[in-house]
């Protein structure tokens, strides 16, 4: 049962009461590199978590420590609600990351490493290697690798050259022959070759069965007599940086378009924020590089072995499907595999007029429900227009090929493109060019204003009046992303939503100052507020001895106001969940402030990307969906919407998943006051409850 008491004042403004969000990330990374240590998982899953930590690291210095630094740079002391400026951040990133690479890089090499090799998948260093295998990495090092390679001397007739981004390097040290003098050199690892190189290997009886590979940056270094001849190489040593991949905008760019472009070129200049560098590099070669880097001690990590495990994803391609988890294929939503048994599969606007849909992916098929809408509005005669917002979307989109036939086909179709979508913006920008040329209305949004939200409307004549059809998401339009980020979808034709979806689009492709949304929440126009009056009724209800109760998922909550609002209704006893994948800057459990606040993170197979909010509301429970995150930035500074769940039996399938989520024993971690977090398991002879488990188990029935 809650508690409710009557306590002293307390100021809930207090940093005490905040975690810092920076570090809170950190241990949400922790979280995800401890599936690589977890035996209860498949071997190349256990690799594929490794990879993602690392891949996840990378972005987190490009973004958040890049930030920093130049916050440091600019000397703003300011501080967020956790008290802690600039660079305490930064000296408490260092204090607390430094530790967690090393294990890292340990595990790999002394656990999983030989875990692959017991299992068949031999990764080899190059001094392992038997003379036959040697000879064939000499005969692929002269017809693949030499004529790609260029090295760059540094002397004072060759400056020290510029390293981009997240490449991987070989610092090179060698001996004139003729002088006698050391010299230095840097070396590219060509990052279009394969990292990991596969090689023959006879002494298996089954190769099938066996898969056998060496590093690249091995194999070059064993032959780089070959780019210094007449040389004597003295020694080399892997290093790595990571480079600010902060865009800078102005505020008033004419062409957001062009500003971004000019941008993204800028960016491959921007400031080092991180080396990683082998342990066994003397202290010369860090000194020098750390000099014409412009880097502290404290943003050098040094690693014992391979560099870079992001490059493990490879290994996870490889053809073990007993070392991973047993295929996954979306189920066809129940209501379309009514059509499709009616043989009227290619009629998806038929089942939405029976009543709002609701799909789960990928535990039921995006490509049957998503893809399939958009794909029907292309072709369908009776489809005036098609409108939507493009956040992220693959490489290959079948959406876009879609809304290009849709053009083609002589429909209206805008598509709100948002080009700042983070490193997937200049893969934006092609497609903004491509909807172009066949004569979409492609809108970019604000430089200072991102489009988040997930929506897409298309409007249909029928029987002589025009009908529109929504759809309002959680996640991207993006089939790839769809297959393992669990992300919720709402199909209606609901007059009110219709109209609603209608306004917003307005508001985000012309003019407008609409405040004022029949069923929707809109940011940053009425979300932020609307969303504090839904926790503020339930601290009322708990006042009056009504039932209460707030429970909510999302990726991340850092928004210092909410947080208040959520600790308040913890101090009038109202009961609150919160599923946070990611980072929480709320400290439940606190004594007078939080006791009643309960706070997990699921970290499983598929990335918990879906937002659901509940609120009791005295038993006339109110549901929603959308794509907002309570973060400051989704409700200040990005276009989200949220959508109600008014089919009491979406609601309750709803209720019942964030259930099946709380219920967690597996894969769910629990948050401490003190910003920890502990994995769930099954007590003594209670059951296993995976909850993504357990929604796959639901979907196929």
């Amino acid at each position: 049962m809650p508690t409710q008491k009557t306590s002293p004042e307390v100021n809930l403004s207090d940093p005490q009461y905040y975690f810092n969000r920076a570090l809170s990330w950190l241990k949400f990374n922790n979280r995800v590199l401890q599936g690589a240590f977890d035996p209860r998982t498949p071997l190349l899953e256990r690799l594929k978590a490794m990879a993602i930590f690392s891949a996840n690291l990378d972005e987190f210095f490009m973004i958040r420590v890049a930030g920093l630094k130049q916050e440091v740079e600019a000397n703003i002391h300011s501080h967020g609600a956790d008290g802690l400026t600039p660079e305490a951040q930064l000296e408490a990133i260092c204090q607390q990351l430094h530790p967690v690479v090393v294990e890292q890089h340990r595990y790999f090499e002394q656990e999983l490493r030989p875990q692959l090799a017991a299992a068949g998948i031999r990764l080899l260093n190059f001094n392992e290697l038997s003379l036959e295998q040697r000879t064939f990495l000499d005969h692929y090092f002269e017809a693949q690798i030499f004529p790609v390679l260029t090295p760059l001397a540094v002397d004072p007739s060759h400056p020290f050259p510029y390293i981009s981004s997240r490449s991987l390097n070989l610092a090179v040290l060698i001996e004139d022959t003729v002088t006698g003098e050391e010299h230095f050199a840097r070396v590219k690892v060509p990052n279009l070759l394969p990292r990991f190189i596969p090689i023959p290997d006879g002494s298996h009886p089954n190769p099938a069965r066996e898969w056998c590979g060496v590093p690249i940056e091995q194999v070059i270094a064993h032959n780089l007599e070959s780019l210094f001849p007449g040389m004597t190489v003295l020694a080399y040593h892997p290093f790595r940086i990571t480079r600010s991949a902060d865009l800078e905008l102005e505020k008033e760019a004419d062409d957001l378009l062009l500003a971004i472009e000019q941008e993204l070129r800028r960016q491959r200049f921007g400031s080092t924020v991180r080396l990683e560098i082998q342990a066994s590099a003397p202290i010369a070669i860090r000194q020098m590089l750390m000099r014409e880097l412009a880097l502290q001690q404290r943003d050098i990590y040094e690693v014992e072995g391979l560099l870079c495990l992001s490059d493990l994803t490879n290994l996870n391609e490889l053809p073990f499907p007993h070392l991973k988890e047993p295929q996954w294929s979306p189920v066809v939503p129940p209501r379309l595999q009514d059509l499709e048994r009616q043989g009227r599969a290619e009629d998806i606007f038929a089942i939405i007029r029976q009543g709002d849909l609701l799909v789960h992916h990928p535990y039921e098929s995006f490509t049957a429900s998503v893809q399939r809408f958009i794909y029907q509005a292309a072709s369908d005669p009776d489809v005036l227009a098609i409108k939507m917002t493009l956040y992220r979307t693959s490489g290959d989109s079948p959406i876009v090929n879609a809304l290009i036939a849709a053009a083609e086909n002589g429909k209206q179709v805008a598509v709100l493109v948002e080009l700042q979508a983070r490193f997937d913006e200049q893969n934006n920008i092609l497609w903004a060019r491509k909807l172009e040329k066949v004569g979409v209305h492609v809108v970019y949004g604000l430089a200072n204003l991102k489009t988040h939200t997930k929506i897409a409307m298309v409007i249909r004549r029928e029987a002589g009046k025009i009908c529109r059809y929504t759809h309002i998401g959680t996640g991207d339009y993006n089939p790839r992303t769809a297959r393992y980020y669990t992300d919720l979808g709402l199909f209606s034709c609901r007059k009110d939503l219709g109209a609603d979806l209608s306004d917003l689009f307005n508001y985000l492709t012309g003019y407008s100052r609409q405040r004022v949304y029949r069923k929707l929440l809109v940011a940053p126009v009425n979300l932020r507020d609307r969303l504090l009056a839904l926790i503020h009724r339930e601290i009322e209800h708990q006042h009056q001895g009504l039932p209460s109760r707030i429970v909510v998922k999302m990726n991340a909550l850092t928004d210092p106001e909410i947080i208040v609002a959520l600790y308040q209704a913890s101090q009038a006893g109202v009961p609150v969940d919160l599923i946070v994948r990611e980072m929480c800057c709320l400290r439940p459990g606190l004594p007078q402030v939080s006791e009643n606040i309960r706070v997990i993170s699921i970290i499983g197979r598929f990335l918990e990307h879906s937002r659901i909010f509940y609120f009791h509301n005295r038993g006339e429970a109110e549901v929603w969906i959308g794509s907002v995150d309570w973060r400051s930035r989704n409700f200040d500074r990005r276009i989200e919407a949220m959508v109600p769940i008014e089919d009491p039996a979406i609601a309750q399938r709803l209720q019942e998943t964030l259930e099946i989520m709380l219920a967690d024993n597996c894969q769910a971690w629990e948050l401490q006051p003190d910003g920890e977090y502990v994995q769930r398991r099954p007590a003594p002879e209670e059951p296993e409850r995976s909850s993504q488990r357990i929604l796959m188990e639901l979907a196929q029935q």
